[in-house]
């Protein structure tokens, strides 16, 4: 009789962090994102990785061009869920607008972040600006 155990691990990657204040900042925390879903115990779907870089890209932009041009990405991982976290230091909040159809204005991004989430919320910072926070499924 064998008496190997065999057990399923649910492990989960340490919350990964990224500042950036660059054009160059965008696409290491694309990169990172896409690192972290590598890293996931189940392995999500090639959907779920594109999402988090998705949004993971669209958040960055917008704290880089709507911010003072940093920010701070955080990432963390639930049983049900993937938590993307973009700080920046701008007191504005993220608003759903009419997309500009001539491409040079923009107003897509939000909406698209709300689409693609679970749930989203965007929080004052003690320290001046805000948190953007976006859950997707897992």
């Amino acid at each position: 009789m064998n008496s190997t155990k065999i057990t399923v691990s649910q492990a989960t990657p340490v919350a990964t962090t990224v500042r950036g204040d660059s054009a160059a900042s965008i696409s290491r925390a694309r990169q990172v994102a896409q690192a972290f879903t590598g890293r996931l115990v189940p392995a999500p779907c090639p959907d779920v990785a594109d999402t988090l870089v998705l949004v993971v890209s669209e958040l960055v932009t917008n704290a880089l061009r709507h911010g003072d041009g940093t920010f701070t990405l955080r990432l963390n991982t639930h049983p049900d869920a993937i938590e993307v976290a973009v700080d920046d230091t701008s007191p504005r909040w993220p608003r759903m607008r009419t997309p500009d159809l001539t491409g040079s204005g923009g107003g897509f991004g939000w909406p698209m972040v709300n689409r693609l989430a679970r749930t989203t919320a965007v929080t004052r910072r003690a320290a001046g600006g805000k948190t953007v926070t976006a859950f997707l499924p897992r």
